[in-house]
């Protein structure tokens, strides 16, 4: 079925929306201005599963390597291990699985195994935005991982530019202490001379939200899981970087949405279409979306039969917010007889229109608004360009 014609964006109103609030919201505080904003100098970023999606890439290492000594893993206690230094994870895995070796052997058997798959660890969504902005604005920022340095170096190593814009780059080697401790923290703030207190830090895991919480400073959280652990000790919580307002913390607002909608860096999955549902191929990391993927978002859907639509995608809990559990509900904007099921889709994601918050997919029974601003927004050169080129890399 071919494309409609790119004509028609100027017979749809939009109507123009901010970005979506932090999660904070729901629990009867809209963020830093519960305690009054600070004023905020400078930024510091972890970088794993909060700058690079290494989580992903390096999922199935501990798995296969434990399967080597007849050990079975056991996903939701490594969930639990999510920030903690390299040392301390080593000591806790052998112990967890009764392994026979010292930390330093486990060490050095698997790290090589990580580092084969970190040059194909991808930005997370809204990093490369947010880390543009900042320099744009002269507002400096620092990198601090309870990596070692020279794990951190070779990691951000296959970013252009990355390296460069950092005004400090930290690992836990170089401090007395890594998180929960505020060492790196206070190291970076240091380096870039700004106080502790004016500065910002954005985590992905408990451990890193605490070491802000010691060192005085205010904290974004952008779990890969329920946000329910972060809620009481993180001034904001966010499912992705796509969320973040700067203004909020007095820094230079972001000035990229075009109406309604927000261009992003295109996000690839594929499985099964099958009862309004995607269905990803979980055996396949190269086929998810990232973890931090939530809300409705838009862009192209490539079947087996009928060729590429334009689509809206909800990214989100399913019939209840019990559960952390993520389903993917594509509209097919095109598809106006329903017809589409039970075959192969691919998504490409070009756009963001907002995130979800106590939402869950099944309260979104009327998406004709962002069906309009999806299909207005494909009509744009800056969105179409992608149906030109290979879906998926």
């Amino acid at each position: 079925m071919p494309l409609p014609p790119c004509s028609f964006l100027n017979s749809i109103p939009l109507k123009p929306i901010s970005p979506s609030s932090s999660l904070s919201a729901m629990n009867g505080c809209c963020g830093p201005q519960c305690d009054g904003a600070a004023h905020i100098q400078a930024v510091i970023f972890d970088l794993d599963g909060t700058l690079l999606d290494t989580e992903k890439v390096t999922k199935n290492v501990l798995k296969e390597f434990l399967e080597k000594y007849g050990k079975v893993i056991d996903r939701e206690q490594e969930d639990t291990r999510l920030g903690i230094s390299q040392l301390e994870a080593a000591i806790a895995v052998i112990k967890e699985y009764d392994l026979p070796l010292t930390p330093r052997q486990f060490i050095d058997e698997i790290s090589p195994i990580y580092k084969e798959r970190w040059p194909t660890a991808k930005p997370l969504p809204g990093v490369n935005r947010l880390m543009k902005h900042l320099q744009k604005h002269g507002v400096p920022f620092a990198l601090a991982s309870n990596s070692k340095k020279e794990n951190v170096d070779a990691k951000i190593s296959y970013h252009q530019g990355w390296k460069e814009n950092f005004v400090a780059v930290l690992g836990s080697d170089q401090v007395k202490s890594g998180k929960p401790s505020p060492d790196l923290f206070l190291e970076a703030a240091k380096r870039m001379g700004v106080d502790a207190a004016h500065c910002l830090v954005i985590e992905d895991s408990l451990v890193g939200v605490r070491a802000a919480n010691a060192a005085g400073m205010k904290v974004v959280a952008v779990p890969s899981q329920s946000e329910a652990d972060y809620a009481s000790i993180a001034d904001s919580v966010l499912h992705s970087l796509l969320e973040f307002q700067p203004e909020l913390w007095d820094l230079p607002p972001f000035e990229d949405w075009v109406d309604s909608a927000l261009p992003i860096e295109p996000i690839y999955a594929s499985g099964l279409f099958s009862n309004g549902f995607l269905c990803e191929a979980e055996d396949d990391e190269s086929c998810t979306f990232p973890s931090q993927v939530w809300g409705l978002y838009f862009g192209w859907a490539k079947l087996n039969m009928d060729g590429i639509f334009k689509v809206l995608v909800g990214v989100g809990r399913g019939h209840c917010t019990c559960t952390a559990k993520r389903k993917i509900k594509p509209w097919i904007i095109d598809d106006s007889d329903g017809h589409i099921a039970d075959q192969h889709m691919q998504l490409s994601l070009v756009g963001f229109i907002r995130g979800l918050n106590k939402e869950t997919l099944m309260d979104l029974e009327e998406v004709e608004e962002e069906k309009s601003i999806a299909s207005a927004s494909l009509d744009l050169p800056m969105f179409l360009h992608h149906t030109r080129a290979p879906l998926f890399p």
